[in-house]
Order: C-alpha cells, then structure tokens, then sequence
C-alpha cells in the first residue's frame, strides 16, 4: 500500500482532500453569507446580531485557512476560486437577508449541512488514523452543535 509523505495510505488521503475541499467551498458560502447578514441586518436587534455575525464571520475565515492547510498537509491543492467554489458548494446563498429570523434559519441551516460534511469527513479520516484531520473537523463539530443549540435558543419565544 502507498502511503503519503504523513504514513497514511495515498488513495484514501486523496479522497479525504476532495471531501476537505467540498468543506472548504461550503464554507466560503457560508462565509459569505455571514458577511451580507452582518451588512444587512435591520430592526431593534441590529446591535447585538451585527456583533454576532461579525463573530461568526470571523471563526469561520479561520476555519477555511485550517482546512485549506489540511488539503496542503495532506498533499493536495486547495480549491481558491469563487468558480469552484459554486461548483462545490451545496450550502443555500442567502441573497439580501435582512430579516433577524431569517438570518438565524440560514446560520442553523447552513450550520447543519456543514455538519452533515464535517461528520463524513471525520469518518472517514478516522478509518486511516488520520488524527490531524479527524481532530480539526471534531473541534468544528463540538463548536457548531453548541451555535446551533444557541441560535434554536434565541429562536424560541419566552415563557
């Protein structure tokens, strides 16, 4: 069996970095989506959700450089245009949100498509023993669940 220059077995990594570069390119949607939000965001909570979304764009831009270092860790080549982006991404665009509610569905929503990936991708990584790639999406997994709970929280109306 070929292994890379890490000691993990060559075709399995090589299938790992498509699956990380399908993450990255959802992520880069999701970015963005945070970006137009945080611009566009109107009403009585606009103080508060513009923090908020600045927070989360800002977690997710250092997410994307983590996971374009795995892709290069792992010997691949990180996808970096908006074209392959769109081609790889299944993450809804959220176009002129400037709704509080319906920011927070596409965060909850975007979030738990980027799960659905995430946890492919730690499986698989973790079939191979690949401790780096299978640590970072677990970090991201933990973190996310906890946004999402937040966000289903501020959802729901008081008692």
């Amino acid at each position: 069996m070929k292994t890379n220059i890490l000691g993990l077995p060559l075709e399995a990594s090589e299938l790992i970095v498509k699956e990380l570069n399908i993450l990255l390119s959802n992520y880069q949607v999701y970015y963005q989506n945070l970006r137009g939000i945080h611009w566009n965001i109107k009403g009585k909570r606009f103080f508060d959700l513009h923090v908020k979304f600045e927070e989360l764009y800002n977690d997710s831009q250092l997410k994307i450089d983590l996971i374009a270092e795995r892709v290069l860790t792992l010997g691949g080549i990180p996808l970096h245009t908006f074209e392959d982006y769109m081609k790889n991404s299944t993450v809804v665009v959220g176009k002129n949100v400037f709704n509080d509610e319906k920011a927070i569905h596409l965060i909850v929503n975007s979030l738990s498509h980027l799960l659905t990936i995430e946890r492919a991708i730690f499986n698989k990584s973790a079939e191979i023993d690949d401790e780096g790639t299978t640590s970072m999406v677990s970090g991201f997994i933990g973190e996310q669940e906890k946004t999402i709970w937040m966000m289903q929280s501020w959802l729901e109306e008081g008692i």
